[in-house]
């Protein structure tokens, strides 16, 4: 029931809005294994799907790939996990305890539909904060069934055209678009390595959109297996192109989450005659444990730039979640603040807390989560991220991304083999999309 106007909430961790010129292996065999509750067990009101009443839990789901030859994301569940921990020791949502599911995807379409149906069968009324590439998997199932995705991690376009989607950032689109942007007067030629897969073929079109802003030609588009143990071919035939393209020192663009840095191993070896040809990359793909590991000042990474989508992570706004691993996740070593996985899912349960507090002593069900975001909620994460409002007529609905709320990223450089600030604040990328053709 949502009769009620929504009620702004405080920031979880205890933060206010900032302006925005500052903004800036649980369950092994997911979907098979019985509820991981970290509270009490799974209850729904009898006959209301994923509903809850006064002193029932609340289910949510929070799923991503783990132990995996790929990209693993395993600090978003644990960190789902102990955001449960800490709310449920003040109490709860709204006075109910938090009943967090933990799924595995494996990296996995048939894996990621049976998240999907579990999150289904537990009566959950959302999957919050979670990352798969199967979009086509999982949507349809969560459709079927009404329950909303709150803060997917941005990985596919459908997450931004579901109306059961609410994202918390711009996704590849936004963090792609911006680094685009920023390459196109500083590079020669760019060559885009990205996975051989669905969510792979993507991406050229998005950095394009940002290098075609700028007056530069279109990245070279270069596959390569998202789970090789070498690149040494890719690494090869990526700067064969960049020694007899005209235009000066090029580019290179490794965009291979987890494999990036395997991609950088191999480049680094190879690059040794090509010393002009600098690297970039976005957050998820690179982070400043990475660039350590290439060498950091004297790595390729120096001079890289890289684009995010929330403030660093020594900025004031992550002081909530960093005292929530202190207290929660302390000695875990899955849950990084650092971690673009672990801080959208530290925003997308944020985006729950306001809901159910909105909805005051009213019945917490899937129905009534999507009916209140639906209904013209605003959420604030203190600072994070623009204050946050879907709707289907937002500003990017016309070129098909009609729940992309938050364009903003960060730009950022490498620097002495430091992850460092490239401007202070925010791009908005969203003009930048507008020109995307992404038919």
């Amino acid at each position: 029931m949502t009769g009620r106007r929504p009620i702004r909430s405080t920031h979880p961790g205890g933060l206010r809005g900032r302006s925005r010129a500052t903004r800036t292996g649980v369950l092994s065999a997911g979907a098979l294994v019985a509820c991981a509750s970290l509270a009490v067990g799974c209850g729904v009101v009898p006959g209301a799907r994923g509903g809850s009443g006064d002193d029932d839990p609340i289910t949510v789901m929070t799923w991503a790939p783990q132990d995996t030859g790929a990209t693993n994301k395993p600090g978003m569940p644990a960190l789902a996990q102990a955001y449960a921990r800490w709310v449920n020791s003040q109490g709860g949502l709204g006075g109910r305890q938090l009943n967090v599911l933990t799924c595995n995807d494996h990296n996995d379409s048939v894996a990621a539909a049976k998240c999907a149906r579990r999150a289904v069968k537990e009566n959950a009324v959302a999957v919050v904060g979670s990352y798969s590439q199967y979009a086509d998997s999982f949507f349809p199932v969560l459709e079927g069934a009404r329950i909303p995705y709150i803060g997917g991690y941005g990985l596919t376009n459908t997450e931004f055209t579901s109306p059961l989607s609410y994202p918390v950032n711009g996704g590849q689109p936004a963090l792609l678009a911006g680094l685009g942007s920023a390459l196109a007067d500083s590079c020669g030629p760019v060559t885009l390595v990205r996975p051989d897969t669905i969510a792979g073929d993507q991406l050229p079109v998005l950095l394009d959109s940002g290098l075609s802003s700028g007056g530069h030609e279109r990245a070279h588009d270069q596959r390569a297996a998202e789970d090789a143990t070498s690149y040494d071919d890719q690494s090869g035939r990526a700067l064969a192109r960049e020694g007899t393209a005209p235009g000066g020192p090029g580019c290179v663009v490794p965009v291979l989450g987890d494999r990036t840095g395997t991609f950088m191993d191999s480049f680094r070896r190879a690059s040794e005659d090509h010393p002009d040809v600098r690297t970039a990359t976005v957050l998820g793909s690179v982070d400043q444990t990475t660039i350590n590991a290439s060498g950091g000042a004297s790595g390729p990474y120096e001079g890289a730039y890289v684009t995010g989508w929330y403030p660093s992570v020594g900025d004031p706004a992550w002081d909530g979640l960093k005292k929530l691993i202190k207290e929660q996740a302390f000695g875990n070593n899955d849950v990084d603040a650092a971690d673009a996985g672990v801080q959208t899912t530290w925003i997308a349960y944020t985006v729950l807390k306001e809901v159910v507090e909105s909805l005051g002593d009213g019945e917490v069900s899937a129905d009534t989560v999507r009916r209140a975001l639906d209904g013209g909620l605003e959420v604030g994460t203190g600072g994070l991220t623009p204050d946050l409002r879907w709707t289907f007529a937002d500003k990017l609905a016309s070129v098909g991304f009609p729940r992309l709320v938050n364009a903003d990223v960060t730009l950022q450089v490498v620097r002495d083999g430091r992850l460092v600030s490239a401007r202070q604040g925010t791009v908005d990328t969203t003009r930048t999309l507008q020109n995307a053709d992404v038919a």
